[in-house]
């Protein structure tokens, strides 16, 4: 506005979770020292950043904002600084009493230290309390924030109660808080956050330097049993991945087994950390990556559809996904036996509902798994896109085709004995949920073009070059052609000789 000329105010709006990220308190610095007509709006429903402390406060807050004290204020100010020889002197012990008079009762003295002038806090449901708040605001020069308190889930019961349950949720019924009544089902699997939660708290009994960090989701990412089991090697840094990933690779330092467990989508924000702080040193750090893939209504900020891009072109990095929520257990505990940093790429919901071995084994880096052979097309699938390859695959059987199913397991380093799968058939068709540009698909045509075989057609399906929009998994995956119809089109075209990469 100022760059344009305007003078109206420009007015932001931040949640009191946001306000534990580094990028915050630099936009606060930067408002701070350029003294412009900011006003921020902090909506702090968790009480994170400080606790209501009564009615007094909030009328000191209000009142000493007023229209008539600021004018009080300025009169005064004049009066003092006229004063000949003394009146620099007493303005400046005249302000310094009236900071701390303030920010004793307030909870509003970090704000002030950052030269915002602070209104609160106030009752964030309160529309009257609003509208004053908010003209006071109007009339004062330069930064200032308001600090508002709310419930999240206000004036539901069920919502205000359990908060964290209905962050993100389904249908439901308003009575109850309970999902619709269908008829009766089998149980369905179980999830890959939920086997991945109970397979951390399975591993931190036995092993001591296992360590669990979360960046603000203990539940959504399947850590509230192991932080209530092993609350002293659990940590919730709040909504800072960049510090998440640090201080993972300071734990690794001190001979710990740290697993930063964060969605794929917010671990975007940690990269240049992960390069320094864990690639770089060759550090024992675990990422457990939930949500990878498409994650459904949530939509283009929260698919996690870039992972694999990233991070395959970090050196040191070994970057493996599951076929299933069993193998998910056998990829963790490998990890552990790993001298570096390694990434593990799950997705959201149910697993498959294969059953459970019952001992742990360790992968051998870098070993793919031939699930199906074939001599007339190979399919080389990633993660949560070899089943759909195994149903494609076998309603390709019933029209005469012999097509090879290879469970890749590792994005990095590929099994160099890719090569003398896929040479007898001469036709590969790889599959992954995450963009082309620079996936799985992308590794796979430079390893064939490095390891220098010759007659190699190659079809890549996977997510186009776009931000994909919200919608549910399956409908999602049916329109950019991830589930087994799709493949099959897919492989069809290839053997025609259709639309090779």
């Amino acid at each position: 506005k100022c760059l344009k000329g305007e003078k109206r105010k420009v007015i932001s709006v931040i949640g009191d979770g946001s306000m534990t990220a580094g990028m915050a308190f630099e936009g606060l610095n930067q408002a701070g020292e350029t003294e412009k007509d900011l006003i921020v709006v902090l909506n702090d429903n968790a009480m994170s950043i400080a606790p209501n402390v009564g009615a007094f406060s909030s009328f000191i807050s209000r009142k000493m904002t007023g229209k008539r004290f600021v004018n009080l204020r300025k009169d005064l100010e004049n009066f003092i600084k006229s004063l000949p020889g003394v009146g620099e002197n007493i303005l400046k012990f005249v302000r310094k009493s009236e900071d701390s008079f303030i920010t004793f009762f307030t909870p509003g003295m970090m704000f002030e230290a950052f030269k915002f002038k602070y209104i609160g806090p106030i009752q964030g449901h309160r529309i009257d309390r609003l509208i004053e708040a908010f003209t006071n605001a109007s009339h004062l020069e330069g930064p200032v924030l308001v600090h508002a308190l709310t419930v999240k889930g206000k004036g539901y019961e069920f919502a205000e109660k359990d908060p964290a349950h209905y962050h993100g949720v389904g249908s439901f019924e308003i009575p109850t808080g309970s999902p619709p009544k269908d008829e009766p089902k089998p149980p369905p699997p179980p999830s890959y956050t939920g086997i991945f939660g109970k397979t951390m708290v399975e591993l931190g009994r036995k092993n001591e330097k296992l360590f669990a960090i979360t960046a603000a989701m203990p539940e959504g990412t399947g850590l509230a049993e192991f932080s209530k089991a092993f609350p002293k090697r659990f940590l919730d840094v709040g909504i800072a991945e960049q510090h998440a990933v640090t201080f993972a690779a300071g734990l690794a330092t001190e001979g710990f087994r740290p697993v930063v467990t964060i969605y794929s989508t917010f671990l975007q924000r940690a990269f240049d950390q992960i390069i320094h702080d864990v690639c770089l040193p060759n550090l024992p750090v675990i990422f457990a990556i939930d949500r990878g893939g498409l994650v459904g209504d949530d939509g283009p900020t929260h698919h996690g559809h870039f992972d694999i891009t990233y991070l395959r072109s970090l050196p040191n990095m070994i970057l493996m996904a599951p076929k299933d929520e069993n193998e998910l257990r056998h990829m963790l505990y490998t990890a552990l036996q790993h001298n570096g940093p390694v990434a593990i790429r799950y997705p959201r919901g149910k697993g498959i509902g294969v059953p459970m071995d019952p001992e742990y084994r360790t992968l051998p880096i870098g070993k793919a798994e031939i699930l199906q052979e074939g001599n007339d097309l190979q399919i080389l699938a990633i993660g949560n896109m070899v089943h759909p390859s195994l149903n494609a695959a076998a309603a390709l059987a019933k029209e005469g085709l012999s097509v090879g199913v290879v469970n890749c397991r590792f994005v990095k380093p590929l099994d160099k004995g890719l090569v003398d799968i896929v040479v007898p058939s001469g036709r590969v068709l790889v599959v992954e949920e995450n963009i082309r540009q620079g996936g799985f698909g992308g590794a796979i045509l430079e390893f064939f073009n490095d390891m220098g075989p010759k007659n190699i057609s190659v079809k890549r399906i996977g997510l186009p070059d776009k931000f994909v929009e919200h919608g549910p998994q399956d409908i999602l995956r049916a329109k950019y052609g991830l589930d087994s119809a799709g493949i099959i089109k897919e492989a069809r075209d290839l053997l025609s000789g259709l639309n090779i990469d």
